[in-house]
Order: structure tokens, then C-alpha cells, then sequence
């Protein structure tokens, strides 16, 4: 899925519910940073596949690895950010380097089902999971955890008011 939107839904609807253990901000902009393989390809006409090396497990879990290390020194912008959508922040190096490592992994996953050229298990050849699911079913569920997220948001973020009124009243 080239530039990520329908990533979006997948990354949110886990992401949301498992902010405790997940840096949401890291998570879902893994799913993006990935993307600039792709767009790197079209750009500059490379003599490459669409979905290479960035989207394997193992290279794309390295990149997904430095990407969340590289946002640590960011994690005071990204709790600015989690205010504006009212939703709890609590990071660390761990937290967000993992988080890069899972998002990443959850993009290739996706990607896996789609496209023929990646070789998700790389250093070993072929997708096995090449369409063993439809790419329209691949959509239609990515659309679902979108609008399954945009339901659950507002009662994850309404919750966290509740519990800020909360701590502020006991002050």
C-alpha cells in the first residue's frame, strides 16, 4: 500500500487500546517512514522493487528499530502531540523502540498479502503469504479497523479527561 493510508487503520485500532504498552505516536509513524522505500523507487525510477529490502521482517524491524531510537530525543514534541488528541503519554527508549519495531513489522505484514515482488522472509526467497488473503478483503478490513478506531477514540480520550478531572481534584 503505497503511502500508507490504509496503515493507518490497522496501526490505530491496535495502537489506541494498547497505549499503555505501545508509544502510538512511534507505532503509527513507523507505518509511514517505511513507505519512503516505495517512494524513493518512483521518484528516482530505480532499477528496484517497489517493496524491497525495507520491507522485509528483518530489515524493516532494523529500521523500525533506529526509527524509535531516533524519536526518543522527540518524545517531549510527541507528548504535545497526544495532549492536542487527549489521550495519555507515558514513553521511554524501550517503549518507543519497540513500537518502531512493531509498526514496521504490522506494515510488512499487511504489504505481505499484496505484493508479489516483496520477500518478507528475506534472507530466504518468496511471500508465502502472497495472497493467501484477497487484496480487496486486505482493504475492506483496514477500512474497518479505521472506522473501528475513529468509534474508539473518542471514549479513550473522553476516559483519560475523566481520569486528569480526577487527579486534579485530589490535588
Amino acid at each position: 500500500m503505497p503511502f500508507t493510508p490504509y496503515h493507518f487503520g490497522p496501526s490505530a485500532i491496535i495502537g489506541l487500546p494498547l497505549n499503555r504498552y505501545i508509544d502510538i505516536p512511534v507505532f503509527v509513524l513507523a507505518n509511514v517512514v517505511i513507505d519512503f522505500e516505495p517512494l524513493a523507487v518512483m521518484m528516482f525510477t530505480l532499477d528496484y522493487p517497489l517493496h524491497g529490502f525495507f520491507h522485509t521482517f528483518l530489515i524493516g524491524g532494523l529500521i523500525g528499530l533506529l526509527f524509535g531510537l531516533c524519536a526518543y530525543p522527540f518524545s517531549p514534541l510527541l507528548k504535545l502531540l497526544m495532549q492536542l488528541f487527549r489521550l495519555p503519554y507515558q514513553s521511554g527508549l524501550i517503549k518507543m523502540t519497540l513500537s518502531g519495531l512493531f509498526g514496521i513489522w504490522l506494515h510488512v505484514f499487511i504489504d505481505s498479502f499484496l505484493y508479489k515482488e516483496m520477500h518478507p522472509f528475506w534472507p530466504f526467497p518468496g511471500n508465502s503469504l502472497y495472497r493467501i488473503i484477497d487484496s480487496s478483503n486486505i482493504y475492506v478490513v483496514c477500512e474497518i479497523c479505521l472506522i473501528a478506531a475513529i468509534v474508539i477514540y473518542p471514549a479513550l480520550a473522553w476516559s483519560a479527561y475523566k481520569k486528569y478531572l480526577a487527579n486534579r481534584d485530589i490535588s
